[in-house]
């Protein structure tokens, strides 16, 4: 089998890579919604991807892999990686899990970062109201992650929130704000996580998504503050989302500092990058993207490393889209003992439910979702319902 084509076209928001091959089999890879502009950066692969055997990925990869970068940079080399497993499952007739060593659970457990409704301030009693509706959805899911400081609208809603320059509607995912916080915004923040723990209490766990941006004091102040709270993580609060570095030893403090599990992951490219940050215990939790990462096989590499070394394993998704859905849940149905779930992504557009073929029509139940069994990832897209979607040059994506 040979690969004659690599394709890619914008639904939605979302690249969808299409890998085709001379024997009528193809393989789909998904980029992150927040991500529309790295077309161009997929299809300056294609050269490097036509003639080679597509169910051979590692040596496919080879080729390609030292092109990417953190992210977004590793998001093109993530979806073509995808691609490739999807087709390599369709030509040996099995789940792409199977070819990743197989299955060690039957459902895998998610938590919800993208099942949201707008927040009707930056105020405790908002934060409150906003778990309460959250905890109220079919999915019931065990865990909910909420946006604080810097990865919230509060630095700019709160009155003297910090000291350092502030990006009033940037206008630019990525875009990063960065300071020491003052007083105020600290217990701003410190009066907002009681409010939610009010609500959820032992029922629902909560983690938080904090930025990047704080110094490494504010840092240490706040995790050993809600430390009673007793929540799952706290997330990027050095690093992390966009920054093309990951600084282990700064990140290693915090997280001796403290009894509240310290996150970070999502921006990371290859388990090269991972190796100090597991290696001198640097974070208790870990967090790669497939999408980001460089792929699904990468990921589980990462994962069995953190496993070595009693570091646990959250995968972030929250943007990925429906076919990065069938990615997340078949690598995920691999990973060792320190999984503990990944992050749910929803649908970017409500219409992307009509075009994806193969998901059952309540994904999540009791925050778990079933293994999907059909060969490759599990997903398809119905190329006649989402011809409407396609731009003019993409007319030809799914001949």
């Amino acid at each position: 089998m040979k690969i004659t084509d690599l394709r890619c076209a914008v639904i939605g928001k979302h690249p969808i890579v299409r890998i085709v091959t001379d024997e009528g089999l193809y393989g789909l890879g998904e980029v992150e919604f927040t991500k529309s502009y790295l077309k161009p950066w997929v299809l300056h692969f294609r050269e490097a991807l036509v003639g080679e055997d597509p169910t051979d990925v590692e040596r496919v990869m080879l080729k390609i892999r030292q092109r990417g970068s953190f992210k977004p940079y590793g998001a093109a080399v993530s979806a073509i990686e995808h691609a490739l497993w999807d087709i390599a499952g369709k030509a040996a007739g099995m789940p792409a899990y199977k070819l990743l060593g197989g299955k060690v659970r039957d459902k895998v457990r998610v938590y919800n970062g993208s099942i949201r409704q707008k927040r009707t301030g930056d105020r405790p009693e908002d934060y409150a109201a906003d778990v309460k509706w959250m905890m109220e959805q079919p999915q019931n899911f065990f865990m909910v992650k909420q946006g604080i400081s810097f990865h919230s609208n509060m630095k700019d809603t709160i009155e003297g929130f910090h000291y350092g320059v502030t990006q009033k509607k940037a206008g630019y995912h990525g875009a990063m704000d960065q300071g020491v916080i003052s007083e105020r915004g600290f217990n701003h923040m410190l009066d907002c996580v009681i409010a939610m723990k009010e609500v959820l209490g032992d029922k629902v766990s909560l983690a938080l998504d904090c930025g990047p941006g704080w110094m490494l004091p504010d840092a240490i102040k706040f995790a050993r503050a809600v430390e009673k709270y007793n929540l799952m993580w706290l997330e990027d609060m050095l690093t992390g989302d966009y920054v093309p570095w990951v600084n282990p030893q700064a990140y290693r403090e915090l997280t001796t500092s403290t009894s509240t599990p310290i996150h970070t992951g999502e921006q990371i490219y290859l388990r090269h990058n991972f190796k100090e940050l597991i290696e001198t215990q640097a974070v208790r939790v870990i967090g790669p993207d497939p999408a980001d990462v460089g792929g699904i096989a990468e990921l589980k590499w990462v994962a069995e490393h953190a496993y070595m070394h009693s570091i646990l394993m959250a995968p972030h998704g929250t943007a990925n889209g429906l076919l990065g859905l069938g990615a997340l849940i078949n690598v995920c149905a691999t990973l060792p003992a320190n999984y503990i779930a990944f992050e749910y992504p929803s649908a970017s557009d409500p219409w992307w439910e009509d075009l994806v073929i193969g998901l059952p029509p309540q994904i999540v139940k009791e925050s778990m979702v079933d293994l999907l069994e059909a060969p490759g990832l599990g997903l398809d897209i119905d190329a006649e319902a989402a011809r409407r979607y396609l731009r003019e040059e993409d007319v030809g994506f799914f001949d």
